[in-house]
């Protein structure tokens, strides 16, 4: 959940005007910020992860399901806790964090205190995860659930929302998505208007098609209403946004409305955490590949199996002139990305990093850098803040334009939460004991606890390793990027190869090499999940067996060792093909359901069936073996 605050917001014929006093300004705040912490040191780490659900209302007697959006209600019921906590009723710490999302039908846990840095942290994360989840549904109405599936198979059908609502509202302006849908708070209606207004259009996604048996070839959505003219947008589809052959959506709700699992660390000092941002980064789309678990968009089976690009598309503001459709006239630059996307350069100053990492063009606010050299910052997270402030703020509100810069950070937050990549590097808030801290923001949820902690415990192990080891995951973002578009493929993790360094361990810029040796020791090479994840005898290593010689160095009880040994084995076997990824078993439940017609559709009685079994996998009371093999759910 980005920044969140009270006031009136400007639609963007008035925000835009303020666009240069909120950079102006948050680059000041982040100066503040940076000169006041950039020496501090904390003794260990902190971690904590985030898991968002979607508010599912089931009908079993007329075998349906709607997303419900009671989630304030619910909110209400969850967040008292805290309040009490916070305006000291009660010393009691509570035992989880509740915070609203972007969908109403959305709710988002995190623990109550962030973990440590021992073992016995990692094995509390299960066992406060199914707190999480009874604490939902112990809010939630006894025919509702929280499901922690990335997004609603039927959002975007009609019927599928309780209460009902056309799809008819000014924020969105959707054909298929009523604003309804969309958390109150001013902020997100607001967002979405001027992502809208900003680009000069609705955005347009689209997600392949399943082709099966059935399914037309080519496809055109029958369900796309092709001539409503309720908004001056409405003909964009028939104009040809809408491509053939694929899922066609046109709100931020469909990007925005999806939910994921998140990593936040909290790391010992500034370097430790621009380390760890560059190191993670090219383990981003490798962990989306495996933590795969969204094929369906809209009714129909897609040809992918992962969400990143829905969202990515679902928030993309560039005008014409920024996507290099026109020449630039009125705006300041050609953008490559959306403001979702990955990474666009490294971070760190650590001593094995080369500049030839970096081979694509960054585009940065040269005059934004020039304000941050000047006061001390370095190149690297010069340009890093200045390539963040290429863009908009696209929310402002009235009451707080004008701020003490000392004490708040709104204006840097208005354009540093507005910038979703894989991986955040978050300066603490102002006159704050919180330190530097470094986000993880590629992976799917799971449906099981078990699963969601197995692919925590997996991230946080390897942040240990990286730093014990010293590994050196640096290759050129353009094969980042590259496999962040591989790791979207239908079956990526048994089908598709992923460009990794070859050679993790290396020495610092500085030892004697010849040209041809220092290219050998940078040889970036195409492997499969398997051989990243679990290692090829002579040639990689694998992330795991280094997991597992980092726990033999340490000492680690056996029960401890064993309950992180099945979650280890979970993801190793996620990455040898001999358990499922979640989108493979979802998929594989969608076409084995009889129902089903071989036309990629994927019907209200299939999606109350997947659905209804989703939450039974979380709850414990199915178990299937081909996704969680012999290990408890």
């Amino acid at each position: 959940m980005g920044l969140l605050s009270l006031g009136t917001p400007l639609p963007w014929s008035e925000a835009k005007k303020y666009a240069d006093h909120v950079r102006k300004h948050g680059i000041v705040q982040f100066l503040n910020i940076y000169h006041s912490h950039k020496d501090v040191q904390k003794q260990h780490l902190l971690w904590g992860d985030e898991i968002e659900y979607i508010v599912v209302k089931f009908n079993d007697e007329e075998k349906t399901t709607k997303l419900s959006l009671r989630a304030f209600d619910i909110l209400e019921i969850l967040e008292k806790p805290e309040h009490e906590w916070l305006e000291g009723k009660t010393e009691v710490v509570p035992d989880a964090l509740w915070r609203p999302e972007y969908g109403r039908y959305m709710i988002e846990g995190t623990p109550g205190v962030p973990y440590g840095a021992t073992f016995r942290d990692l094995i509390a994360v299960e066992d406060n995860m199914k707190l999480r989840r009874k604490m939902a549904h112990d809010a939630m109405n006894p025919d509702e659930y929280a499901v922690s599936l990335v997004n609603y198979p039927r959002l975007g059908c009609p019927n599928e929302l309780y209460p009902d609502h056309e799809p008819n509202g000014k924020a969105c302006q959707s054909m298929f998505v009523p604003d309804e849908i969309i958390n109150p708070h001013a902020r997100f209606p607001t967002l979405t208007a001027n992502i809208r207004r900003r680009r000069g259009a609705k955005v347009q996604i689209n997600m392949p098609i399943y082709h099966d048996v059935n399914t037309p070839k080519p496809f055109y959505d029958p369900t796309v209403p092709w001539d409503r003219d309720l908004f001056k947008h409405d003909v964009e589809a028939k104009n040809g946004a809408a491509l053939p052959d694929h899922i066609y959506m046109d709100a931020m709700a469909f990007g925005m409305g999806c939910c994921c699992l998140q990593i936040t660390f909290q790391a010992c000092n500034i370097d430790e955490g621009r380390r760890l941002y560059d190191q993670l980064a090219p383990v981003a789309p490798i962990m989306m590949a495996l933590s795969a678990n969204s094929p369906i968009y809209r009714g129909y089976l897609a040809d992918v199996d992962a969400r990143w690009n829905v969202i990515s598309s679902s928030v993309d503001d560039r005008t014409l002139e920024e996507r290099g459709l026109k020449p630039l006239e009125n705006d300041r630059f050609v953008i490559n990305k959306s403001r979702y996307d990955s990474i666009d350069s490294y971070l760190s100053n650590d001593a094995t990093y080369k500049s030839k990492y970096d081979d694509i063009n960054l585009v940065y606010d040269h005059d934004v850098y020039d304000t941050l050299t000047k006061d001390g910052v370095d190149d690297k997270l010069a340009r890093h803040i200045a390539h963040l402030f290429i863009r908009d703020p696209l929310v402002i509100f009235k009451e707080l334009l004008d701020l003490d810069d000392q004490k708040s950070s709104d204006h840097f937050e208005n354009l540093q939460s507005t910038n979703w990549q894989t991986m955040r590097f978050k300066p603490p808030p102002p006159n704050s004991p919180i330190g530097w801290r470094v986000e993880f923001r590629s992976m799917e949820v799971q449906i099981s606890d078990f699963e969601n902690a197995a692919y925590s415990v997996f991230i946080v192990l390897l942040t240990r390793v990286i730093l014990s080891f010293g590994l050196n995951f640096y290759m050129p973002i353009s094969k980042v990027d590259a496999n962040m578009q591989t790791a979207h493929k239908r079956d990526a993790v048994l089908n598709e190869k992923f460009y990794f360094r070859k050679n993790i361990f290396t020495s610092p810029n500085g030892q004697s090499r010849t040209p041809v040796d220092e290219e050998k020791e940078d040889e970036c090479v195409l492997m499969t999940m398997n051989e990243i994840i679990n290692g090829k005898e002579n040639e990689f290593p694998g992330l795991m067996p280094l997991i597992y010689s980092y726990l033999n160095s340490t000492n680690i009880d056996i029960e401890t060792r064993c309950k992180i040994s099945s979650y280890l084995s979970l993801i190793s076997k996620r990455a040898s093909g001999e358990l499922m990824t979640g989108a493979a078993y979802i998929r594989q439940f969608v076409m084995n359901h009889p129902a089903y017609k071989k036309d990629s559709v994927v019907s209200s009685e299939i999606t109350y069936d997947l659905v209804k079994r989703a939450n039974q996998i979380a709850t414990g009371e199915y178990h299937p073996a081909e996704l969680l093999g012999e290990f408890t759910a």
